[in-house]
This record gives C-alpha cells, sequence and structure tokens, in this order.
C-alpha cells in the first residue's frame, strides 16, 4: 500500500485543489451578493472529482514515463517512480489507470448530477464532455503512441485544465453563469499550475533529452526555461489584484479583501531562490513549495471575499 500512496505523489495534491477553492469560493461571495444559495455538496464533490484526477494523472505519468524508459535516469522524486523502479508492476499500474479513469468518471456524473439536474440539462451533458476530456488529458500527457507531454504541449493543458477548466469551471458549477472576470483568477491558477509543471521539466531536462522527451523547457534551452518561470510567478497575484480591483473594492474601502497581497514577499524570495539555481537537481524542492503557494493563493482569496469583502 505504501508504494501505491507514493506513486500518488501527494505533494501534487494542493495544486490540484487550489483551482477548486478559487472557482468555489469566489462564487460563494458572488452568491451571497446576489442572495443565492452555495451548495457544499457541489464543493465536496467537486474536491473529490479533482482529487481523482489528480491521482490518476500521477498514476498515468508513472506508467507512461516507466514503460517508455523516461524515468530510467531521472533525478529526484524520478527515483521513487514506482513502474521505473520495479516495485509495482506495468500491469498493475495500468490496471490502476483504468480504475481511477472509472472513479474519476463516477464522482464526475455525481457532481453533476448534484450541480445540474434536472433544470440544467445541456449544461450537464456540455460538462459531462468536459469531464470525459479532462480524464484523456490525465493519461494522454504520458500514454499514448503520441502523448502531448513528450511533444512540448504539456504546458497548454494545464493551463487549461488546472487553470482556466478548474476555476471557471467549478465557479459556474454554482452559478450556472460565466462572468468575464473570472478569467482573471483563472489564469492566474493556470499560470501557477505551469509554473511547477516547468520546473518539474527544468528539474529533468537531461534525462528528458536522453529519453526523447521534447518537453517546452527541453525545447527552449535550461536559460529561457527560467526567464519562463519568473513569468509565470510574477503575474498571478498581479491579474489577483486586478480581479479585486475592477470589483470596487478599492472605492469600497475594503483593504482587507487584499490580504492575499501578503503572498507578494515570500513569492519574491521564492523567485530568488529559484533563479539562484545552477543545477537543475537543486529545483526538486521548490516543486512542493510552488504547490503550496498556489494553494495559499485560493485560501487567502476566499478568506478575503468571504470574511472581509
Amino acid at each position: 500500500m505504501s508504494e501505491w500512496i507514493k506513486a500518488a505523489r501527494l505533494r501534487t495534491l494542493p495544486l490540484s485543489l487550489s483551482g477548486i477553492i478559487m472557482g468555489s469560493f469566489i462564487a460563494k461571495w458572488r452568491l451571497r451578493e446576489d442572495g443565492g444559495i452555495w451548495d457544499w455538496k457541489i464543493f465536496a464533490l467537486a474536491l473529490l472529482v479533482t482529487l481523482l484526477y489528480q491521482v490518476l494523472s500521477n498514476y498515468a505519468n508513472d506508467y507512461g514515463d516507466g514503460v517508455k524508459g523516461t524515468d530510467a535516469k531521472r533525478i529526484g522524486e524520478a527515483e521513487a517512480r514506482a513502474v521505473a523502479s520495479g516495485k509495482i508492476t506495468a500491469k498493475q499500474m495500468k490496471n490502476a489507470v483504468i480504475l481511477f479513469s472509472a472513479l474519476s468518471f463516477i464522482a464526475t456524473v455525481a457532481l453533476l448530477y448534484i450541480a445540474f439536474i434536472p433544470e440544467f440539462m445541456n449544461e450537464f451533458y456540455i460538462f459531462i464532455g468536459l469531464g470525459v476530456a479532462s480524464i484523456l488529458a490525465a493519461i494522454g500527457y504520458t500514454v499514448g503512441k503520441k502523448p502531448y507531454g513528450y511533444m512540448g504541449l504539456g504546458d497548454v493543458f494545464v493551463f487549461i485544465f488546472f487553470g482556466l477548466v478548474s476555476v471557471c469551471g467549478s465557479y459556474f458549477l454554482f452559478t450556472k453563469t460565466f462572468s468575464w472576470d473570472i478569467l482573471l483568477p483563472g489564469t492566474a491558477i493556470g499560470m501557477m499550475s505551469m509554473a511547477v509543471l516547468n520546473l518539474n521539466n527544468m528539474r529533468d531536462i537531461e534525462s528528458d533529452r536522453l529519453s526523447g522527451k521534447n518537453s517546452l523547457a527541453l525545447r527552449i534551452g535550461f536559460k529561457n526555461a527560467m526567464i519562463y518561470e519568473m513569468i509565470l510567478l510574477q503575474l498571478p497575484l498581479i491579474l489577483i489584484l486586478i480581479f479585486l480591483g475592477i470589483n470596487n473594492f478599492i472605492q469600497l474601502q475594503k483593504y482587507y479583501v487584499f490580504i492575499v497581497m501578503v503572498l507578494l514577499f515570500p513569492v519574491a524570495k521564492l523567485r530568488r531562490s529559484i533563479m539562484a539555481v545552477k543545477e537543475p537537481k537543486q529545483l526538486d524542492p521548490f516543486l512542493k513549495q510552488v504547490g503550496i503557494m498556489t494553494l495559499m493563493m485560493a485560501v487567502l482569496t476566499a478568506i478575503g471575499l468571504n470574511y472581509f469583502g
């Protein structure tokens, strides 16, 4: 059992939770302003769904990289990869991917049933499609003949599914409406998620070169990937600030709603620490730190809106 828990890579879970927390609690604030009702059952099921997606993605990643030999010479976290180390067989991991695909789909249907049935049938079917796309995206990063992670497209998919789909989708589950300004926090979470993936790919840049995994970091080189990383870590809080500003909190003098801006200092320190790294293997500890910073950004935004807004 312990090997399966390690393969699930629990340190990645804060990142997956961030988008759901951000979208759900922005929806809670907006529903409160409009006199609507926020359903805690939708939030609980949304958390379950995103956790299942994340574990599915991690198992599929372990399986895909393991059977392709990508993990054989990796450093850092890759030393613990289950299939590459032989602690879990490729067949067992493949079965786990199938199982979690089924569990993810069942949980998705349950979530959408609670959120949309019976009044919003069209939205129910649209979100079923999004759920299937999310499952396929979780698997397709490293699995298959042409996994998109091996073509340098991982950043695009992470931005879409961890950012826009997670934040905007969870917001829609509660409000049944779309507001353009939700794209700002959606983009912020998406960029932080891309920052984690880019760090991972920068860490593995040499082993990926040997295995033929053409990540974006490998394509643009370590130096340019570092510049890209600094941009990804710089913009999210600015986007959150714009989101809060356009919702008139400045004019209403509700300054405490900007509590999330306290992260400017630790994020700046984190950027400096990452920028000082010269050896790719030294980047491994920062993966968890950026994930936790993303979760804190979502939680503090939620607190600011719902308790100070």
